[in-house]
């Protein structure tokens, strides 16, 4: 009897096996691959494949290198004439996301597909978005890479050194530290800055891209006072940001700007007079207003940052720097506005706007 099972076992598989679908033997195989950076405009992805039988499908997948909660994979069809030697490419238009700044890696691969069902994926690539506009030097210390290209070493150096002392105030105010490796480039003015850009304000003079780890600046060698200020504030930004990541909340608007103000240093005059008016003409702006995107007109968000900073004043030099450490990582864990507060100084925003107010004179 078992010998009949075994028999009829082996007549099935032997029937399986006949049956089966067998992919024919391929020569599909790709014979170049190359991207061609137009910065800031967009990235042109080129490949050339061949096969014995015509190639049906082309498609390239792609990812960009940024914080985020989930690896996104992006993914283009390639219109291509079936052919068994295919020439293809595919240009991603970066206006259409609003750009990416410079030194951003993007990842890609290509998906082939011919007419016989064989299938090739290529192995993943790396293409760097640089600025190749400029000649860019570079310095590295600890997880900071300064770029710049006008100016000697000793500019160099000193934006380095800004750097690192704008990171050591943020850590005995804060407790803030850099979690992952970060660059700055240093444009020579604005205009140069905003040519690195796809839509720029006619007033940037920096920006921190928080989610790629990059801060972009226009300095120049004759203007390094207001870079260090600039790169204090841009930078604040960007380690805040990697401090408190979530997929849940952001922080209001007044700690982050008020963070960032206060460890560029003291209030300049344009801010202080603007404050001093507010509060004499008892206009001030709440707390909880201030958890709000700032005012597009001037002349207001000159009251509006001076108030976050006089705010996050407050709290650091009445609390100290464990609290404010505390209410970063409390928000870190996605807590509400209120609810951070209460958890870390048992006030709310209503309650700590009464409280800051007193203060002032």
């Amino acid at each position: 009897m078992f010998r009949k099972i075994l028999l009829l076992m082996m007549v099935l598989c032997i029937t399986v096996l006949t049956f089966a679908p067998v992919q024919a033997a391929s020569n599909l195989k790709m014979l170049t691959s190359s991207a061609d950076v137009s910065f800031p405009q967009s990235i042109n992805f080129k490949v050339s494949a061949q096969s014995d039988a015509k190639i049906s499908e082309i498609r390239l997948q792609y990812s960009i290198d940024m914080l985020g909660f989930a690896q996104v994979i992006s993914e283009a069809y390639v219109p291509i004439q079936s052919s068994t030697a295919i020439d293809a490419q595919w240009s991603w238009d970066l206006t259409k996301i609003g750009g990416l700044p410079p030194g951003t890696t993007i990842r890609y691969q290509w998906l082939i597909k011919d007419a016989s069902g064989n299938n090739l994926k290529t192995p993943l690539t790396e293409v760097k978005f640089d600025d190749g506009r400029y000649s860019w030097k570079s310095l590295v210390q600890d997880k900071v890479t300064i770029y710049w290209y006008q100016g000697d070493q000793t500019f160099g150096q000193k934006i380095m050194q800004a750097t690192q002392d704008a990171l050591t105030r943020l850590a005995a105010s804060t407790g803030a530290t850099i979690q992952t490796p970060i660059r700055l480039y240093i444009y020579a003015n604005s205009n140069d800055l905003r040519g690195s850009m796809i839509f720029p304000q006619d007033w940037t003079g920096g920006v921190a891209f928080s989610s790629y780890g990059c801060i972009a600046i226009g300095i120049s060698t004759s203007n390094l006072d207001w870079g260090k200020g600039a790169i204090a504030h841009e930078l604040t930004h960007l380690i805040v940001h990697q401090m408190t990541f979530n997929p849940y909340n952001d922080l209001p608007t007044w700690l982050d700007e008020g963070l960032a103000m206060y460890n560029q240093g003291p209030l300049d005059a344009t801010f202080v007079t603007a404050l001093d008016q507010a509060i004499q003409q008892k206009m001030l702006v709440t707390v909880r207003s201030l958890s709000s995107p700032f005012s597009s007109y001037s002349q207001i968000s000159y009251v509006d940052y001076a108030e976050s900073y006089s705010i996050v004043s407050y709290l650091i030099s009445t609390y100290g720097k464990d609290k404010m450490f505390a209410l970063l990582d409390t928000f870190r864990q996605g807590s509400t506005y209120d609810g951070a507060l209460e958890k870390v100084y048992g006030l709310t925003m209503d309650s700590l706007n009464t409280a800051w107010q007193a203060t002032l004179k």
